[in-house]
């Protein structure tokens, strides 16, 4: 009698449009997962983040499935795999050997692109579903999939027209960096039609060009830092400042309570102090400092705050999460799990992931660019790379370990040993083995 209560309620009163939470997902881009004050770094200020971590589920060791952004987010809003949506690297280039790059503007280039958006394009991503639902939806900042109402948002900054610099975001790019305009005019009009908004707000920021206000590089640069640590410092501080700028804009709009917020970075990054550029082992390298986040929810009255130190959680879990909380069925395809049910995310304790070249060889195989696999298994972390690919330096700094030329396995006791300083792997063969067994199960590329 009870289970067709339930079914009477679902069929004769469905939850309507206006009854959905908002939902605003916030992408940190180019930042590791060291670089918040909640996180104990030492010199970084980040009161914003700081208190929405101590209002939200937070957890601390979360994974991206990418140390690359664009295969990173495109995981985040499909919440696919790497190797199942296949965009394994930014660019494009003529095969493996290939000194060119493929375009957006040449016709061979914009062909292999159009055949990329083309395939992501079938993909059930969030602002599809959600828009199902009843769901205003807008893209902000950061963006490589061609035109975002191609994947079902509604409203979006980005342009992609490769003629007027269309490539990872164009004009979206200006969220947050020069205010939040274009965010307020939409809630305006969500709150007008009285939809429930999701918001993908990407912006590009702390990364490069690292040109924050002048008075937070002169804080920094007072500190003792130099140069170019103290204008990555003064960005993170600034993207904070733009987080909290978020929050008061949910909290006047009185719209907070009904609006659940998640927090996750793209890919990691340490800063050079001798340049403008990355250090090694952190962006487009599968360690610590490439791959790890912290991951936070908030959904005031709903979801308790806690702070998870234990708990692995991956980026994948994000997409499915959302679309729970908003009453739309998840499709097959995503593998992740709701992130308020710690106890299941603690029974799989097991996250994994890609990591590809910069530059995708061919867009049809997902090992031509491959470099590594990972997976992270309870306090362990097994790294297995291929040898053809390993370490290439197209696109940037080559991946390699300094002390791993060789592409040989890599194993950590992360939760002992968080920056990889000693490779455990010849001391502990049957571990890799074991991890190597549970990795193989989840993907093994063709021979």
């Amino acid at each position: 009698m009870n289970c067709f209560l339930s079914l009477f309620a679902v069929l004769c009163f469905p939850v309507m449009a206006e009854d959905r939470p908002n939902v605003l997902l916030i992408l940190s881009d180019d930042q590791s997962w060291t670089d918040y004050s909640f996180m104990g770094h030492k010199v970084i200020e980040t009161p914003a983040i700081d208190q929405f971590a101590k209002e939200s589920l937070t957890y601390t060791r979360g994974y991206v499935t990418s140390p690359l952004c664009r295969p990173s987010l495109a995981s985040i809003f499909s919440g696919l795999h790497t190797p199942v949506h296949g965009i394994t690297g930014n660019d494009v280039r003529n095969g493996r050997d290939g000194k060119k790059k493929w375009g957006r503007n040449d016709p061979e280039g914009a062909k292999i692109h159009e055949q990329i958006y083309a395939d992501f394009e079938k993909r059930d991503g969030l602002a599809r579903l959600l828009g199902k639902a009843g769901y205003l939806s807008l893209q902000t900042g950061k963006w490589w999939e061609g035109k975002p109402v191609r994947h079902g948002f509604t409203h979006a900054m980005t342009h992609a027209d490769p003629a007027k610099g269309g490539r990872h975001g164009d004009a979206g790019l200006k969220i947050s960096r020069t205010g939040i305009k274009p965010i307020q005019d939409f809630m305006d009009e969500a709150a007008k039609e009285k939809k429930p908004f999701f918001i993908w707000h990407a912006p590009f920021l702390p990364h490069t060009p690292h040109n924050p206000p002048k008075e937070l590089f002169d804080k920094y640069l007072a500190k003792g830092e130099s140069k170019f640590i103290a204008r990555y410092y003064a960005m993170v501080e600034w993207f904070d400042q733009t987080c909290g700028e978020l929050f008061e804009e949910l909290e006047k709009r009185g719209v907070a309570e009904n609006t659940i917020v998640i927090y996750v970075t793209d890919n990691g990054w340490i800063q050079s102090d001798d340049s403008s550029r990355y250090a090694p082992l952190s962006k487009q390298a599968p360690y610590e400092m490439g791959i790890r986040t912290p991951v936070m929810i908030k959904w005031p009255g709903k979801v308790t705050p806690k702070m998870d130190e234990e708990t692995l959680v991956s980026s994948i879990d994000i997409a499915p999460t959302i679309l729970k909380i908003a009453g739309v069925e998840v499709p097959a395809a995503m593998t992740g799990i709701d992130l308020r049910d710690t106890a299941a995310l603690r029974k799989r304790d097991v996250v994994f992931g890609y990591d590809g070249n910069h530059d995708m060889f061919d867009v049809n195989d997902r090992t031509a660019n491959m470099e590594s696999r990972y997976i992270v298994h309870g306090e362990w972390k097994l790294l297995l790379h291929d040898e053809k690919n390993y370490g290439l330096p197209y696109g940037g700094r080559p991946a390699a370990h300094p002390d791993n030329l060789e592409g040989k396995p890599e194993l950590y006791h992360v939760t002992e040993d968080p920056h990889e300083r000693k490779n455990l792997a010849q001391e502990k063969p049957e571990k890799v083995a074991e991890m190597t067994k549970v990795l193989d199960a989840w993907w093994k590329p063709a021979n």
